[in-house]
């Protein structure tokens, strides 16, 4: 049932122009009145009517893109291919353009579920998840809810990079095989004959995190090979540099330190080089994605190649429609390919 504005003035005991002010914002209204009533529009999940209100089962035609970090080029690359797919399908003016708006979590749940309620609001054409969710029962069942709702409202939506859960049915979903690639990746480093490893991942809470912390201890496992230590941070090469002084700290002896993305593996090898080791002659270190500066590093770092501009093309089609979604509602797997270069080779101490 279709919660009204009136619904929300009886929850918060106020009348409905009082609620009309306060999601205005065009009269004040004192704080404690205002709280009152935001928290019972959270209670109910009210979604006030953009322009399109006297439209109800129509869309607008906005879409959009959700990231963590546009500044990281892991993000910037998908969210620009998709924008470019977006807009490849337009006829001109009037020929179906949709504008693309980059909402920028900054890694924050709570921001990430008010971007879904103000594209709700709008009646978006598409909203485009890309990158790994946060993996908090409450905040998955929270966006599960959201998406569901945008769904229900007609608004496409695309995962990119980013796991379904339960409730994510209505979504089509391209899925990174994160684990596979890392699999593959610590297996190089095996197959060198490394057997002192050191491990530089993401954030602990982070789906992305565990599903290539994960392949990187299948690995091990597999070779029958004590785990080394792992240090966990952000995504960031000011991570990898900190993360490279714990881990030689745990493990003086390490050979090789694999690192949650490319970006972090830029502060690994600033960490080792500030303590006078050589890569890859006293240790070896190796990334993940494959972002354009990973070739131009020194050396050219070893990786697993994402295929980043190509994900974000099908998200962006997919949003738009003019790509037919992974048949049955199942999640399409991705695939990662590793790419060796100068930065790995057969230990030497």
């Amino acid at each position: 049932m279709t919660v009204t504005l009136a619904d929300v003035a009886a929850r918060a005991r106020v009348s409905p122009a009082t609620v009309s002010r306060v999601l205005n914002g065009n009269y004040p209204v004192a704080a404690s009145t205002r709280e009152r009533v935001l928290r019972a529009v959270d209670e109910l999940d009210y979604v006030l009517n953009g322009p399109a209100s006297s439209l109800a089962a129509a869309t607008s035609d906005l879409i959009g893109v959700l990231v963590n970090d546009i500044a990281d080029p892991f993000f910037g690359i998908m969210a620009s291919a998709a924008q470019s797919a977006i807009g490849e399908s337009a006829s001109g003016r009037g020929g179906g353009e949709k504008l693309a708006v980059v909402c920028n979590t900054g890694g924050s749940p709570a921001r990430e579920l008010t971007y879904l309620t103000l594209l709700q609001r709008q009646r978006a054409a598409a909203v485009i998840l890309m990158g790994g969710s946060l993996e908090d029962p409450g905040h998955l069942a929270a966006t599960a809810g959201k998406l569901a709702k945008l769904a229900e409202a007609g608004t496409r939506v695309v995962l990119c990079g980013r796991p379904p859960v339960v409730g994510d049915a209505n979504a089509a979903a391209l899925v990174f095989d994160n684990r596979a690639g890392a699999r593959r990746l610590t297996g190089h480093l095996l197959d060198l004959g490394h057997r002192r490893i050191g491990y530089a991942a993401g954030p602990a809470d982070r789906t992305t995190t565990r599903h290539r912390l994960e392949g990187h201890r299948e690995a091990l496992a597999e070779a029958g090979v004590a785990e080394g230590p792992t240090v966990h941070g952000a995504y960031d090469r000011q991570a990898g540099y900190e993360a490279t002084a714990e881990l030689l700290a745990r493990d003086p002896d390490l050979t090789a330190v694999v690192a949650a993305n490319d970006t972090v593996a830029l502060g690994v090898c600033a960490a080792l080089r500030e303590r006078g080791l050589s890569i890859p002659g006293d240790v070896s270190v190796a990334g993940f994605d494959d972002l354009p500066f990973s070739v131009d590093a020194v050396p050219a770092l070893t990786t697993v190649r994402l295929p980043l501009h190509d994900a974000g093309v099908r998200a962006g089609r997919l949003a738009m429609g003019t790509e037919e979604p992974p048949p049955g509602g199942r999640p399409e797997t991705v695939a990662a390919e590793l790419v060796v270069r100068g930065s790995t080779t057969t230990p030497r101490r």
